[in-house]
């Protein structure tokens, strides 16, 4: 990582979120998802360099952000479990979410899917999820789980330590004719 402090790196990210909050007009219940790459973070390779460490703090931010208003948080895990999530029993039932047996690990699933299981009340792994939003960092591609119609949001940063940021939203599909009205 840069010269720049975990407590700087914790108040940039939870700007991010933040700042991707107030254009995706989420609601209480909505989900948020997670894509995250701690080895990107610290200025690794994605896959190679995991932080347990950097994963306890990006859930715990993100956490501090979503849980007051009532937003779900989902954890995309990575490649070597198929991208599966970490959500709370209660969103997985709620949502119809198909729960399946694994437990992520450092190096198969990542470290913030280790956080989310250890910070969540009830963690499950599922997988597929249709989220409202999410956040990306480190390029692990959450738009499989993010609802059509997928819309790019600039986040106020778009690094997070050595990690590059992308976020999206979801709107409404517009459909109809010429005479169709749009809100």
């Amino acid at each position: 990582m840069s010269q720049i402090t975990e407590n700087e790196l914790k108040e940039q990210l939870a700007a991010m979120v933040e700042s991707i909050l107030s254009v995706a007009n989420l609601k209480e219940e909505d989900i948020f998802v997670l894509g995250c790459s701690t080895s990107e973070i610290i200025g690794g390779v994605i896959g190679k360099n995991s932080s347990a460490e950097v994963g306890q703090w990006v859930i715990q931010t993100l956490k501090d952000v979503l849980d007051p208003l009532k937003i779900h948080l989902a954890v995309q895990g990575c490649e070597h479990l198929n991208r599966a999530l970490v959500v709370e029993r209660s969103v997985a039932k709620a949502n119809h979410f198909e729960i399946v047996s694994v437990k992520p690990a450092l190096h198969a699933g990542g470290a913030c899917s280790v956080a989310a299981f250890d910070q969540f009340n009830d963690p499950v792994e599922v997988e597929h999820i249709v989220a409202q939003a999410g956040i990306d960092i480190g390029d692990t591609s959450i738009g499989m789980h993010v609802k059509h119609v997928q819309v790019p949001v600039r986040p106020v940063s778009n690094t997070l330590g050595a990690a590059h940021v992308t976020a999206l939203r979801s709107r409404p599909k517009y459909i109809g004719g010429p005479r169709a009205v749009y809100e």
